[in-house]
């Protein structure tokens, strides 16, 4: 009798690990964004496979002195929502997966993706 009942769970087990997505934890594909730097040369930056679930705060445009990034891209299979201010604070827009972008007018600190 407790061998059915390990075989059992075993089984259940196993069946909920097959069943789970593979990307648990990751948005799958790249992401971009651009900023002038110091110098004014404009500079492309691209996470890949980056996190799903917690904000990012973009290094380049953490602080306030530095004007934030524009023209965000999203290749991922996740929407990526982009906010204006640092720790996913501010106005914020949602940028659909595979294909969301936004023009150099829509100004971006911070991502996350669902």
């Amino acid at each position: 009798m407790r061998f059915r009942h390990t075989v059992a769970a075993t089984l259940g087990a196993l069946t909920l690990v097959l069943t789970m997505p593979t990307s648990a934890g990751a948005a799958v594909g790249a992401f971009s964004y651009q900023y002038d730097d110091m110098s004014g040369e404009r500079i492309t930056v691209e996470l890949i496979d980056p996190p799903s679930g917690p904000c990012i705060t973009l290094p380049e445009v953490a602080d306030d002195f530095v004007p934030p990034a524009h023209t965000p891209r999203n290749a991922t299979d996740r929407p990526a929502t982009v906010y204006a201010g640092v720790n996913c604070t501010g106005p914020q827009f949602t940028l659909r997966a595979h294909t969301g972008y936004g023009s150099e007018r829509l100004k971006v600190r911070s991502v996350i993706f669902h």
